[in-house]
C-alpha cells in the first residue's frame, strides 16, 4: 500500500498520460494552464481516498476546506457555507478504507466539479468542467489501482 508520495506518482503519471492521450486525440489544444490545472486536479483525487485517516492528503484537504469555507463565511453566503462545512467533514464518518475507497465514490465526490457550475448557470458549464471532473476522478482512480482495489 503506498503513501502520499506513492499515490502522488501515480496521479501524477495517469495526469500526464491523460493529457497527452487528450492532445493526441484531438479532444484538446495544449495549453501549459490548462494542462496544470487538469494535472493538479488529477492529483488531488490521487490523494482524496485518504482524506478519512491522518495523512499528509487529509491535511491538505481541510486546509483547503477551511479556507473555502470561510471564504463563504467571509462573503455572507452562510446557507452554502454551511451546505460545504457538512459535506467537508463526510470523509470523517465511516472506517479507512470504507467508502472512500470505493468505485462509486469515485464517480460521487467530483460531482460537485459540475454540479456547482449548472447550479450557478455558468455558460458551457459541462464542456468547461467536465475535463476537471474526469482528471479528479482519474486520479481517484489511480489511488484505487495502487491500493489493489481493482485485481
Amino acid at each position: 500500500m503506498p503513501d502520499y508520495r506513492g499515490h502522488l506518482a501515480g496521479g501524477l503519471f495517469f495526469g500526464v498520460m491523460g493529457v497527452v492521450g487528450a492532445i493526441l486525440l484531438g479532444w484538446m489544444v495544449f495549453d501549459p494552464l490548462m494542462a496544470a490545472g487538469l494535472i493538479g486536479f488529477c492529483l488531488l483525487g490521487a490523494l482524496f481516498p485518504d482524506v478519512d485517516t491522518n495523512s499528509k492528503g487529509q491535511n491538505l484537504y481541510y486546509a483547503v476546506f477551511v479556507a473555502m469555507d470561510l471564504g463563504l463565511i467571509m462573503r455572507g453566503l452562510y446557507v452554502w457555507a454551511a451546505w460545504f462545512g457538512l459535506f467537508s467533514m463526510l470523509p470523517a464518518v465511516g472506517s479507512h478504507r470504507g467508502w472512500t475507497h470505493t468505485w462509486w465514490a469515485m464517480l460521487l465526490v467530483p460531482i460537485p466539479i459540475l454540479a456547482i457550475p449548472l447550479f450557478m448557470q455558468a455558460e458551457n458549464a459541462i464542456m468547461v468542467f467536465l475535463p476537471f471532473y474526469a482528471a479528479f476522478a482519474t486520479g481517484y482512480f489511480s489511488h484505487l489501482i495502487l491500493d489493489g482495489k481493482f485485481k
